[in-house]
């Protein structure tokens, strides 16, 4: 049986996708070199220029792969980055399990990366995909004040502490399912 999905799955970036923010970085920032760290080489960690480590966190590399596959499924980026070139060139040397730069899994009207409230940012996911309701998107956060933001919002919010953990990106997806039968 095939479960139903959310129509557009929103990920923030700082403490969610990576780790550290990108603010943490400043006095050093781009340019970024990658590193192969997993078993099967793809990049999942970066150094910047004065040679801190930037690193993808939990399984988002597999999710990513995994919602690709998923039918009428979009995939958003939503942060406030202090730092929206330094995302941009993070995600574009980032990879999937599957070797695939991270900025490819994203169109631009799904590129919500500017300084703004995680609201703003939603309204305008909302504008430029004007057939997807608030109720059939799903947003991971690490931040509890945007995750309440979102939520006001009608969007299934979920707080990940410790960034896109499997767990509780599972748990997020039950979540959002059972609101869709009542």
């Amino acid at each position: 049986m095939i479960l139903p999905m959310p129509k557009l799955v929103a990920f923030d970036l700082d403490g969610t996708v990576w780790a550290p923010d990108m603010y943490m970085l400043w006095g050093g920032g781009a340019p970024f070199t990658p590193q192969n760290t997993y078993n099967n080489n793809n990049i999942n960690k970066l150094m910047d220029k004065s040679n801190q480590p930037v690193r993808l966190l939990g399984d988002v590399a597999n999710i990513l792969d995994e919602l690709e596959a998923t039918e009428n499924c979009v995939i958003s980026w939503v942060s406030c980055t202090d730092e929206p070139a330094w995302a941009d060139d993070c995600l574009d040397l980032f990879e999937s399990g599957k070797k695939k730069k991270l900025s490819t899994f994203v169109d631009l009207a799904g590129k919500q990366i500017f300084k703004a409230n995680k609201k703003e940012h939603f309204q305008k996911l909302k504008k430029n995909f004007p057939a997807i309701q608030y109720s059939e998107m799903i947003f991971y956060d690490n931040e509890l004040y945007n995750i309440n933001n979102v939520n006001n919002l009608g969007v299934h919010s979920v707080h990940t502490p410790e960034g896109m953990q499997r767990e509780i990106y599972e748990q997020g997806l039950d979540e959002w399912r059972a609101k869709q039968t009542k």
